[in-house]
This record gives C-alpha cells, structure tokens and sequence, in this order.
C-alpha cells in the first residue's frame, strides 16, 4: 500500500510474536520495544531479541529508556540488536551525545514553554509526547497539536500521545511529523495490540485520511 503522506509508523509497546509479525505485515515502518521495568507494557530482552530475528530486514526497532544508565542500554543492544534508543526520561543532552548508536530524544508537551529545551537537542531526533505527572509516556492523552504547527527544527519531528486510528490523520495534516509513534491507541489492554486497531491507524496514513 502507497503511503500518500509519506509519514514513517512507529507501533510501540510490542512484548510479544503475534503482535510485532501484524503490525509489521500491516505496514509498520518501525516496532518499539520499552525495557522500562516499571511500565506496564514492559518485555523482557530475550523476549524482544527473539522477535527481532523474526522480523522483515526492513523494520526499525526501538529500545525506550526511562533514566537508565549507559551501560544498561548498551548493554540490552547488545542482548536484542534494537537500531535505534528512545529515552524517555530526564535525561541530558549531554548524556544522549554518549551513547554510541542513533537515538531519539522525548520531550513531554504542557503547552508551548516546553519547546523551549528542543533546541538544545541539535543532532537527536525529537518525540513529542504528552506531559503527565503520573507516567513517562503511554497515558493515551493527546496535547495541542496546533502549537506544533509550522516548527522548524534541524532534527526530525516524531508525534505521540494519544493518537488513534480516529485522530492520526488530523494529527499528520497539522504537524507533518517525520514519523507518529502509537500504544494505547492500537491497544486491547495493555501489552496486547487490538490487530485491527493497528490496521486502521496505519490505513489512515497511507491513504491520507
């Protein structure tokens, strides 16, 4: 299926065989993985390595991290062969500039005073996701999209937070990310993916509504 927006599709919160094999069948440019233990969709390393080596050679994976140590991080590459860490906590930009292989940046909205720390972020990727006192990420709440709208930035514009099958295409229209990233959005429950659900979100970016 063309994809007329061009928008890459992220579907994070994979921890299991069936779901990564549907969500890359269906269209999924990228497959994200959280080895955040506090998270209720977290997998296990040789869980997510084992699903890797099942994978269509084209699929990105990705490693989210909350606060974890360099060495942890390098480590779990090691163990699964991820391409890509997302850090999704408080870490630094000097802390991002260490670690040895590409990695994407999570800043949480409130409102537009949080965009002011994007720019220090020069060479990283940058997710928007929703800000929550509660959680790092995963809430299934969406922020103003609009005070996205017209961003200029040196790095490429990854959007989440509650985006759904319902809402992407909007979403994409206004912000014109390089890629959205998904989990609750396509969920069943937590840690299993609505097959359907991953269906019509990656239809509604690639037909362009």
């Amino acid at each position: 299926m063309e994809n007329i927006s061009g928008t890459k599709i992220k579907i994070c919160g994979i921890t299991n065989m069936e779901d990564a094999q549907v969500a890359a069948n269906y269209g999924a440019d990228a497959l994200g993985f959280i080895f955040y233990n506090q998270s209720k969709r977290y997998v296990e390393p040789e869980v997510v390595k084992t699903i890797i080596t099942q994978l269509p050679p084209f699929i990105k994976t990705v490693g989210v991290f909350v606060n974890q140590s360099l060495e942890e991080i390098i480590k779990i590459r090691q163990e699964t062969g991820i391409d890509v860490a997302q850090l999704h906590g408080d870490e630094t930009v000097e802390f991002c500039r260490s670690i040895p292989f590409r990695n994407i940046k999570v800043v949480r909205v409130k409102d537009k005073s949080d965009l002011n720390e994007v720019a220090q972020y020069t060479d990283q990727a940058i997710l928007f996701d929703t800000y929550s006192d509660e959680e790092y990420g995963g809430t299934g709440r969406s922020f103003d999209w609009e005070i996205l709208k017209g961003l200029s930035l040196p790095t490429k514009i990854i959007l989440s937070g509650g985006l759904t099958p319902d809402n992407v295409s909007e979403a994409v229209k206004i912000v014109r990310p390089y890629a959205v990233d998904v989990s609750s959005g396509v969920e069943d429950k937590p840690g299993k993916k609505d097959h359907m659900k991953i269906k019509r979100f990656i239809e509604a970016i690639k037909n362009g509504h």
